[in-house]
């Protein structure tokens, strides 16, 4: 009777691993891998369930006329922080700690940044101000989004216009 109350202990204890999240550096580390390989760079976003402008984001880079473009020089990787009550298992542990490294600890969601495939930042979301510029919506905030694009891949001028009227044509 015993064996049978640990097995169904230890059964249950693998049953929840199999549904935990992965833990921040593996998801950063496979990212990183994927782009060295793939000669891309990494676009990491901190988002969670209950973010609005996450999803708005997440909609828009995901849409068939932009997610080519950013699959043509990004591996996208996403890390689940902020989450809330029941929702706190969705978390990657470790996600919030990578964010804070990043000094995004107070930038609100989403929160991202694009580092080369040795892990060094190129780019990240805060606009010349220190302002998190989060899912950018406004023609200001696009254009700072595209400017940091352009100085971190290999999207040309037309393609970053497509993600421009896209992102800027969404959020209104």
């Amino acid at each position: 009777m015993k064996c049978n109350k640990i097995i169904l202990i230890v059964g249950l204890l693998l049953f929840q691993l199999n549904f935990a999240q992965e833990k921040a550096d593996v998801v950063l580390n496979k990212a990183l891998t994927e782009a060295k390989a793939k000669n891309k760079n990494v676009l990491l976003v901190f988002h969670a369930s209950w973010c609005k402008w996450c999803k708005m984001m997440e909609k828009n880079m995901n849409l068939p006329e932009t997610k080519p473009l950013f699959d043509k020089s990004f591996v996208t990787a996403y890390l689940d922080v902020q989450e809330r009550g029941e929702k706190k298992s969705l978390e990657n542990p470790g996600g919030q700690e990578t964010m804070n490294k990043y000094k995004g600890e107070n930038a609100g969601l989403p929160f991202w940044l694009v580092l080369d495939p040795k892990g060094k930042v190129l780019a990240d979301s805060f606009d010349e101000k220190g302002d998190n510029l989060g899912s950018p919506a406004t023609p200001e905030e696009v254009n700072s989004f595209l400017a940091k694009l352009e100085k971190s891949s290999k999207l040309n001028k037309e393609e970053l216009q497509t993600i421009q009227s896209v992102f800027v044509k969404k959020a209104q």
